[in-house]
């Protein structure tokens, strides 16, 4: 049985990591109901972007533009948006997880990262990190998205890579974090959002012309899917870190509860062999 001075040392240290945990839980918080309220706000324009531009592209010919064609050639790029930052549960392990589980192989796969956990992650199981973008989620910009954005379109118009993939988490409330990978190009439509009224199969017409006119949308449609991806990615990294705060918060005190008791078990042993002691003295004395 451990000594009275080693579970009081033991204490010591669980109490003084609870105060951690409750500090960055309350950090967390604060920064969760941010993010949670940018996420909120610019949902309704992404979730418009999507529907309209789902709509046009269901209405033309997918050999019409070269964003919308199929391609044999090329590397499969996954723009990976994790945090750089630990301590938030499976949130970063969720994400390289349905990487690896989504059947593309690893030897035809290319990173884009945006995140340090999750470059590092990748990199470990043997993934081609071909570039990073960390600093990015220190605090996402439309900017940022449009950047990154104009580079990756700019390797798959000069052939470089075939198709461009997102993997990101959605965040669907403060408690519930979905890890989503989605294609963007080539751009495809769903059977689904086609028969449930959310794109349309009607043929469009374009001015001036629909290769110019898709040159100029799909780009800004893929910034906006990528920004809408970073802000929701912030909030639930936020809302996963707070999570884990508190589940490391509560286990402290448990630790600490179950520690009392064998101090005071300890305590109460030693107390008793004290008493037995000098009344056995007391005894010889007689």
């Amino acid at each position: 049985m451990a000594s009275m001075r080693d579970i009081k040392r033991r204490r010591s240290s669980i109490s003084s990591t609870q105060q951690i945990t409750k500090a960055m839980k309350l950090v967390s918080t604060v920064k969760l109901q941010k993010a949670k309220g940018r996420a909120e706000d610019v949902s309704p324009y992404f979730d418009a972007m999507y529907k309209t531009v789902c709509s046009m592209i269901a209405g033309v010919q997918k050999d019409s533009h070269p964003f919308l064609a199929a391609r044999e050639d090329g590397k499969k790029l996954i723009i990976t948006i994790t945090s750089n930052r630990g301590l938030a549960g499976g949130y970063n392990s969720n994400v390289v997880r349905m990487i690896t589980a989504s059947g593309l192989a690893k030897e035809d796969v290319e990173i884009f990262a945006i995140g340090r956990k999750g470059e590092e992650l990748l990199a470990h199981r043997g993934y081609d990190v071909v570039t990073a973008e960390n600093d990015v989620m220190e605090a996402p910009t439309y900017e940022d998205a449009s950047r990154i954005t104009k580079e990756i379109l700019k390797r798959f118009s000069e052939g470089q890579i075939g198709e461009i993939y997102l993997a990101y988490t959605h965040f669907k409330n403060t408690v519930v974090h979905v890890p989503t990978l989605m294609k963007l190009l080539p751009v495809e439509v769903d059977e689904e959002d086609v028969e449930t009224g959310r794109a349309s199969n009607l043929l469009m017409n374009f001015e001036p012309n629909e290769e110019e006119a898709l040159s100029l949308i799909i780009p800004k449609y893929l910034s906006s899917l990528v920004f809408g991806a970073l802000t929701e990615a912030v909030a639930s990294e936020n809302g996963a870190r707070m999570q884990a705060m508190d589940s490391a918060t509560s286990n402290a005190e448990d630790m600490i509860s179950d520690l009392t008791l064998k101090y005071n078990r300890a305590r109460q042993g030693s107390i008793t062999q004290e008493l037995t002691e000098i009344i056995a003295g007391a005894e010889a004395l007689t």
